[in-house]
């Protein structure tokens, strides 16, 4: 019989513990729809140009409809500008209560009730930083950038966001002076069919690039890849149905499906559950005055699992929205 030796207080890793686990790549990603993706290698041309834009223009905007990767995408090139360095870098997120005193500068109580005192908001905190180390870049990630009044959240400072603008010195409500420096770059995030959408091309619109993210047959490919999927004539078919109904976006913009939708499809229980759970409801909505389309759309999706001797293949009644 061997020998047995008990160790006491073996200390249990796990892969979060590492820094290498999906709370860490979740932290990383900051508010990614998908934390676990992989990084992009510092040569793949959507980073390449993102910097390039950024370095010329001073911001870009990732502009598409959901589950097209902007919220990824922008993470990846704020994560390339400030290399990794997280004091380097913020992230937020715009709403409809989003306002000045949020973003520029407002008055909040003191700390001990004796009264108010102004204090910085996110984006003023590191223009100051970035003011303070010229040689170094810093970045600001704003998600979903048209569910807020960019006029009242910027305030004066949209003005001089403009590239030809930095390092000018303008004045905040406060009488504080301010300057823009072209060490700073921002990346927004938009959904082209949030309302608000024709105010912020306005604004921004010769101040910042555009870079379109529609849906991707090619993206969806690659992550059916990755995830091993490995049913041939269902991939075949799901991408057939993922072609037809972003034609159809072509006339009704909000029927339009992002390849990110499929990030954890790797078989098809997997798959079905994406209809189930996400993809019936976004139909219902695209579709609601439009039956007919509703139906050939739902009936699409049955076919997908349809085979030559297939029966487990879902009931075209049942894929249909309720």
């Amino acid at each position: 019989m061997a020998d047995l030796t008990v160790v006491k207080d073996v200390r249990q890793l796990t892969a979060d513990d590492l820094d290498i686990g999906y709370a860490h790549r979740a932290r990383v990603s900051h508010g990614s729809s998908a934390p676990d993706a992989p990084e992009l290698s510092a040569d793949d041309p959507r980073l390449v140009t993102a910097v390039k834009l950024l370095k010329r223009f001073g911001g870009i905007i990732l502009s598409g409809p959901p589950g097209t990767s902007k919220s990824w995408l922008a993470a990846q090139i704020a994560n390339k500008i400030a290399d990794g360095k997280e004091d380097r870098r913020a992230d937020i997120q715009f709403h409809a209560s989003y306002q000045f005193e949020d973003f520029m500068e407002g008055y909040r109580p003191k700390d001990d009730a004796s009264g108010f005192e102004r204090r910085d908001g996110v984006f003023l905190r590191l223009v100051r930083e970035a003011n303070a180390n010229s040689n170094i870049d810093y970045v600001i990630v704003i998600d979903e950038l048209s569910r807020a009044d960019v006029g009242r959240v910027f305030g004066e400072a949209l003005t001089y966001i403009e590239r030809s603008k930095r390092g000018q010195t303008f004045a905040l409500p406060s009488g504080e002076r301010c300057s823009i420096p072209t060490n700073l770059y921002l990346i927004a995030t938009m959904n082209p069919l949030d309302r608000g959408v024709d105010e912020v091309d306005a604004a921004f619109e010769r101040r910042f690039a555009k870079i379109e993210m529609p849906p991707s047959r090619e993206n969806l490919e690659k992550i059916l890849d990755s995830n091993e999927f490995l049913d041939a004539d269902l991939r075949e078919r799901l991408l057939a149905w993922f072609t037809k109904i972003n034609k159809r976006a072509a006339q009704v913009p909000a029927a339009a499906v992002g390849h990110a939708y499929f990030v954890d499809v790797t078989d098809r229980e997997s798959l079905q559950d994406v209809w189930d759970y996400q993809l019936k409801y976004h139909v219902n909505r695209a579709f609601k005055y439009d039956p007919d389309t509703h139906t050939e759309i739902c009936n699409g999706w049955a076919h997908i699992f349809v085979a030559s001797g297939d029966q487990d293949a879902p009931d075209s009644n049942n894929a249909e929205a309720t």
